[in-house]
């Protein structure tokens, strides 16, 4: 996807731990086009948030890292310093899981707005109070005067998470990564923080790339999603024909696990995740796909064109054939 702000290309994340080599991430590609919603969904390991918080450059030093990461035409991995924290915060932001931890307790909400925004934009302190009050207004913080000069415990679960979008959108990123932001908000909430979302991306034109688990999420926001397992896109396709007809059986399990009308119990996918300390040769889904055949452990299979997705199943087409869904 040539006009691509964001463009991953064969990312390849590993740890070096105390029982070996943990392969997290095993060359994933992903493009992220101006203003879209791109949503990355698996089971928790799956390798989603460790490839972002690569691309922003926030691994720890035990993380091997390779691949490419293009934000805006700019190679990220293999950069300076220097160069990361200029980008990092201003074309490319993240929304963490908690946003307690996210946001220091002992500063007021507005000086930690203010902080991000003269990080990166020479503008005096008056002028940077009045743009975290605006910014507080966006994301619908009511009174965003009177709680600018409050401290993180005064604000609630979902309100924190308001001011950690705040701070994230302060320098008009050309894309925001919002990892779990819904994690522990209760429904209502959730929603409230989707709506800000979608609102900083239609008013800014902002990409924004969703992690998470709940496919609940990516049907209400995303226009494509990138399907995980094991360290690799399995899947990805636009929103639709992912809901519609998914072609990866780890897709459908995921699709088959959640509730729906007419169904009175959910249909959990059997098994475990593999462990990456000692990654299958073959497909990593194998083992728990009730349509595994020989051939799926013979080799890693990549992802092909099959009607208008990508799937890295080696028999999408004959288990669509037999009606498989």
């Amino acid at each position: 996807m040539s006009n691509s702000v964001l463009q991953i290309r064969d990312l390849r994340v590993t740890f070096n731990t105390q029982m070996g080599e943990l392969k997290a991430v095993r060359g994933i590609d992903v493009d992220v086009a101006p203003g879209e919603i791109l949503g990355v969904v698996g089971e928790s390991g799956s390798g989603k948030s460790v490839s972002f918080l690569a691309a922003m450059g926030l691994l720890p030093a035990s993380a091997s890292i390779s691949g490419s990461v293009m934000l805006d035409g700019k190679e990220l991995i293999g950069s300076k310093r220097k160069a990361i924290r200029s980008v990092r915060g201003k074309s490319l932001a993240m929304v963490f899981q908690d946003p307690l931890s996210a946001l220091n307790p002992v500063h007021r909400v507005g000086d930690q707005i203010v902080e991000m925004i003269q990080s990166h934009q020479d503008m005096n302190t008056h002028d940077a109070e009045k743009r975290a009050v605006e910014l507080l207004e966006i994301v619908g913080i009511p009174q965003p005067g009177e709680r600018a000069r409050q401290y993180p415990h005064e604000f609630s679960g979902g309100m924190r998470q308001r001011v950690v979008i705040a701070m994230a959108i302060a320098n008009n990123p050309k894309v925001l990564i919002a990892d779990e932001p819904t994690t522990a908000l209760d429904v209502t909430v959730q929603a409230q923080i989707l709506e800000v979302i979608q609102k900083v991306q239609q008013k800014f034109g902002t990409a924004v790339v969703l992690i998470t688990h709940d496919l609940g999420v990516i049907a209400r926001v995303a226009d494509s999603v990138n399907v995980m397992y094991a360290g690799r896109n399995v899947e990805s396709g636009s929103v639709q024909s992912i809901f519609d007809h998914p072609s990866h059986p780890y897709t459908r399990g995921l699709l088959s696990s959640l509730p729906h009308e007419g169904v009175d119990r959910l249909q959990p996918i059997a098994g475990f995740p593999p462990n990456m300390l000692a990654p299958p040769s073959g497909c990593g889904f194998a083992p728990r796909c009730q349509f595994a055949v020989d051939s799926c452990n013979a080799e890693l299979p990549s992802l092909q064109p099959f009607d208008d997705l990508l799937t890295s199943c080696i028999r999408a087409a004959e288990l669509r054939v037999g009606g498989q869904q």
